[in-house]
């Protein structure tokens, strides 16, 4: 047995937590990890939206581009048909329709 000498205090023993203790704690920490899980959850759900209608959105625009490109080449193609014609003169009508269009906007915007 010892003597309390020289300020030496009795200090107990700290006893293990009870087994209520523990389990008080272990639910405490299921039900944080449980909302943590829902929050990843519902951020998860959230994201496959965002990447579903951004993937449409991406779909939506590559049927376009592949829609003008085609509208495109076969306009390129037309031109590159009229220039090898053996009628030259579309040059020469296209020029006049375009002064044509000029002169009939100038007339139209000073006499407004």
């Amino acid at each position: 047995m010892r003597r309390a000498r020289d300020g030496y205090a009795y200090q107990p023993i700290p006893r293990p937590p009870t087994d209520d203790v523990l389990e008080h704690e272990n639910e405490r920490m299921a039900e944080e990890l449980s909302g943590k899980i829902n929050s990843l959850k519902h951020m998860s759900i959230e994201i496959g939206n965002e990447v579903r209608y951004q993937d449409q959105i991406l779909r939506n625009l590559d049927d376009d581009v592949d829609r003008s490109s085609g509208f495109l080449g076969k306009t390129m193609s037309r031109v590159l048909r009229l220039g090898k014609g053996n009628h030259n003169y579309y040059i020469f009508y296209l020029f006049i329709f375009a002064i044509f269009v000029f002169f009939l906007l100038y007339i139209v915007l000073k006499f407004r």
